[in-house]
């Protein structure tokens, strides 16, 4: 018969909510501004980039801020974060 303190580690361990893992897609690709809004990197310049518009490449630069629908999704991906 295990000893009271053993017991209690044991009933302890049994009761622990398992960890929320972080969605590895989500990690390389979205990250957390300071505010808690999400920013992700702007889509269609990964090649191919001769053949569009000026000001669509203009546009694409850097990164942008998703929108609340967007981010609500991503930040389930993200219990971490």
């Amino acid at each position: 018969m295990p000893s009271r303190s053993e017991h209690n580690l044991i009933f302890y361990k049994e009761c622990e909510m398992p960890k929320l893992k972080t969605k590895s897609s989500a990690k390389k690709r979205f990250r957390l501004t300071g505010s808690g809004k999400v920013r992700a990197n702007v889509a269609l310049k990964q090649h191919g980039m001769s053949k569009r518009p000026q000001k669509m490449k203009r546009k694409a630069r850097g990164t942008m801020i998703l929108c609340a629908q967007d981010a609500r999704i991503v930040k389930s991906y993200m219990p971490n974060a």
